[in-house]
């Protein structure tokens, strides 16, 4: 079984912990000179225990004595040892320190997230394209045979009038009678004006 190892180091001569801090209150520096000998362990300890991190455990031990400076007249011994009230000062000062951390961390995965959310909706964007895909395939079957082949190879092909005239073996003049009737029905049928 291990034994309990006091942090505090050597015990100090003269006033207990709780004659010491009613003389901070009253704004004696040596008594917090003494105060802060016998605290600043045990307060880096409890620090240290929830923060891990040696530099913030320092900062915040050094924040917690401050705090004790100013609010020594709040101690109460009717409520608890002086050594409770500074350790519990001690504790909440640390807790806060990791969800202040942890908050501050939380906004900036949001506001990366928000950096990388495009300007536009993909999402409705895919929909609309596929749905005016979707309502050319339907307006394309309802041409003639010869149309649909003319425009397909023309528009989606690539194909110049006289190309498409050359592979389908038909005069000029026909393909383009074909494709400007097609056009014209398949603008119908999308229900753009012209």
């Amino acid at each position: 079984m291990k034994e309990a190892v006091r942090i505090s180091g050597v015990p100090v001569p003269g006033p207990d912990l709780q004659e010491l801090l009613v003389l901070v209150a009253r704004g004696d520096q040596d008594a917090f000179a003494s105060v802060y000998d016998a605290v600043c362990g045990p307060v880096l300890g409890v620090v240290r225990s929830v923060l891990r991190d040696p530099a913030q455990s320092e900062e915040v031990a050094q924040e917690v004595l401050v705090e004790v400076w100013r609010t020594a007249p709040r101690f109460q011994s009717s409520r608890g040892t002086a050594m409770n009230w500074v350790l519990t000062l001690a504790h909440h000062r640390a807790v806060d320190r990791v969800r202040s951390a942890e908050a501050s961390a939380a906004r900036e995965h949001r506001a990366a997230l928000l950096e990388r959310t495009p300007a536009f909706d993909e999402v409705s964007e895919q929909v609309e394209t596929r749905l005016e895909r979707e309502q050319v395939r339907r307006c394309l079957r309802n041409l003639s045979e010869l149309q649909r082949q003319s425009v397909t190879l023309a528009y989606y092909r690539g194909l110049t009038y006289r190309e498409v005239s050359e592979l389908l073996s038909v005069p000029l003049g026909t393909i383009k009678t074909r494709l400007r009737d097609g056009l014209i029905r398949l603008r119908d049928c999308l229900g753009v004006s012209a």
